[in-house]
């Protein structure tokens, strides 16, 4: 979400208990220091090249819509890592509307071995369709299903045993969406989740003019459309009612000084509250893009991708 902080986050930090860890105090136990960690050698150096599998990108057109008659092929693209894989892969959301995609955060981590996949939901910056909220969390489960496609994985050098999910913003929201009805998911990130679910309950006012900031390149929608949206479906929208699923699933929960911290921290309570333990926080004094974190951004996640399954 662009210009969210402006728009309606003073009327959410009230909400935020969260404070992050504060300067020259250790960080929690399950929880990353932004400011000490180790910087992994992928952010500032590229891999070795490997003449016979050379690191590559591809166009991929994934299907989609079927569910409700009208199927269309959003765009998506594959970062591929380099070497005979297959390789672990990111499937990497963006948020509303997704001025920040992290395709920095892309590279850096195929650089790290991973592959990633972006795509673009329907109705938003070229791909076919009208945008819809509810949409969001089908096109992120119509990507999963054509990476484990045999043929696709194949193609494409996807470990479909090594797939993790993460978004940032709406792009979280939506990932949590997904990985409530995927199992078979490696781990799940999120960073500087926005809540649908929870924004939902704003204003009306306030929700139109949200919209209104942040509708750029979105096809079929309205300010007033999209503020319904959200209206309607709350209760649908809402995360706290997912967090028994995803006990069993490792996440990586990143917030920052947005206002929205609280939203991750309600869905990590939940989780905990439910049995789950597999769970890596950590907060950084930061904007909602990470405009001046983008290397703690990159090391967060690329040293507890590393770190997966040990």
């Amino acid at each position: 979400m662009r210009r969210y902080s402006i728009a309606v986050a003073m009327a959410l930090c009230v909400l935020s208990a969260w404070t992050g860890t504060p300067a020259g105090a250790k960080a929690p136990a399950g929880s990353v220091d932004l400011g000490t960690q180790a910087i992994p050698a992928a952010i500032g150096a590229d891999p070795t090249p490997d003449t016979q599998h050379p690191a590559r990108m591809a166009v991929l057109h994934i299907p989609t819509g079927a569910r409700n008659g009208h199927p269309v092929e959003i765009n998506g693209v594959a970062y591929l890592a380099s070497g005979a894989g297959p390789h672990p892969t990111l499937l990497l959301l963006h948020g509303l509307p997704g001025n920040e995609k992290n395709l920095d955060l892309a590279q850096a981590v195929r650089r790290a071995g991973w592959n990633v996949v972006t795509l673009n939901y329907r109705g938003s910056w070229g791909s076919p369709g009208s945008f819809r909220f509810a949409n969001n969390p089908e096109d992120a489960a119509a990507a999963l299903a054509y990476l484990r496609d045999p043929a696709h994985a194949q193609e494409l050098g996807i470990a479909t045993d090594r797939l993790v999910i993460a978004g940032h913003s709406m792009g979280a929201w939506t990932a949590v969406h997904t990985a409530a009805k995927d199992g078979a998911l490696a781990g799940l990130i999120l960073i500087s989740m926005g809540d649908i679910g929870v924004i939902a309950h704003l204003p009306h006012d306030k929700l139109v003019a949200l919209a209104a900031d942040n509708r750029e390149s979105l096809a079929g929608v309205t300010p007033e459309s999209m503020a319904k949206e959200m209206e309607s479906h709350a209760d649908a929208f809402a995360t706290a009612p997912l967090t028994a699923r995803l006990t069993g699933t490792p996440l990586l929960a990143l917030t920052s000084d947005d206002g929205l911290a609280s939203h991750t921290d309600a869905l990590v309570a939940g989780i905990r509250a439910h049995g789950g333990s597999r769970i890596t926080t950590g907060h950084a004094a930061t904007d909602h893009g990470w405009s001046d974190h983008r290397i703690a951004l990159e090391a967060a996640v690329i040293n507890w991708l590393q770190n997966l399954g040990r």
